[in-house]
């Protein structure tokens, strides 16, 4: 099933985005220059690659419907809110423990598919999802080891972490909601329709922003550009996978197999940034693998 592959493939790219959106935080940018980065360095790859694949085919832009513009700006919004989250994220655990706390994308994403476009999931799907929520838990323990159940549910990495997986649920479903108001039978012109507005958007709501609150940030961006290019190709890779999959399948169930990103996030976390996982996060991280396999079968 293509829309499996695609999931695999966004993930495998969102896992080396962060890695370079962590080093950029960790450096001269804010969480808020790097989330900048990000769709900065997006924006002009996504627009050539449309323009690119429109003319190859030898069509104009297909018609949109009236609901594209408002499910691209709330998830634009909502995506810019999420990755925000997550670099901040970076600074009270570490890069495999945050993309995890990020995965409640995935228990949540059904619940917002549900209410804004009916989508549904199975019972096993549900189960898998519950499977994953335990690992979550898991995880939401503080550093030390200190305090009681509430405490460990309410320190600020759990916090970050369940937000930004509020925030990226209610845009996974709009971008998909934006993807299916594409009059067009192609999953691909779908996607590369939806994608350059949503990055351009994001660059001008954020960029002055920016400007208005962080003076000097937008230069550092700039001045950046040898990392933060990279950063723009592995973004608009991921992007393109998640939005062709969107219009393919359910969001949910494309967050799912997209979980898959927990384990080369412990790559990374390990080979490239030389963090350990402790026996806690490694049960956390395993429960979670556990429903993404779940999801996949039982979907």
């Amino acid at each position: 099933m293509i829309w499996i592959a695609l999931s695999v493939m966004a993930a495998a790219f969102q896992t080396l985005r962060f890695m370079l959106q962590k080093t950029l935080s960790m450096g001269p940018l804010s969480a808020g220059g790097a989330t900048l980065a990000r769709f900065l360095y997006t924006a002009p790859f996504a627009c050539l690659l449309a323009l690119g694949y429109l003319s190859w085919r030898g069509q104009g832009l297909p018609a949109i419907g009236g609901a594209f513009w408002p499910y691209v700006l709330a998830g634009g919004l909502a995506q810019i809110l999420a990755t925000w989250c997550v670099v901040a994220i970076f600074a009270s655990r570490n890069f495999a423990v945050g993309i995890t706390f990020k995965k409640t994308e995935v228990m949540l994403t059904a619940l917002v598919g549900f209410v804004v476009l009916g989508d549904t999931v199975t019972l096993g799907g549900l189960a898998a999802i519950c499977v994953g929520l335990v690992g979550v838990l898991v995880l939401s323990d503080i550093p030390e080891g200190a305090g009681g159940l509430l405490k460990r549910a309410m320190n600020r990495a759990a916090g970050l972490g369940l937000l930004s997986g509020v925030l990226f649920a209610i845009s996974a479903v709009t971008y998909r909601g934006a993807t299916l108001d594409v009059a067009s039978a192609d999953a691909l012109t779908r996607a590369l329709v939806t994608i350059p507005c949503v990055t351009v958007s994001q660059t001008l709501g954020l960029g002055l922003w920016i400007v208005v609150k962080e003076p000097g940030q937008l230069t550092n961006v700039l001045k950046a550009w040898r990392t933060a290019v990279w950063m723009g190709l592995t973004g608009l890779g991921g992007s393109l996978g998640w939005f062709t999959a969107f219009t393919l399948m359910n969001a949910a169930y494309v967050f799912a197999v997209g979980q898959i990103e927990v384990i080369f996030s412990i790559v990374a976390s390990v080979l490239f940034f030389g963090e350990k996982i402790t026996r806690r996060e490694g049960v956390g991280m395993l429960f979670i693998t556990v429903s993404v396999i779940g999801l996949v079968v039982l979907y």
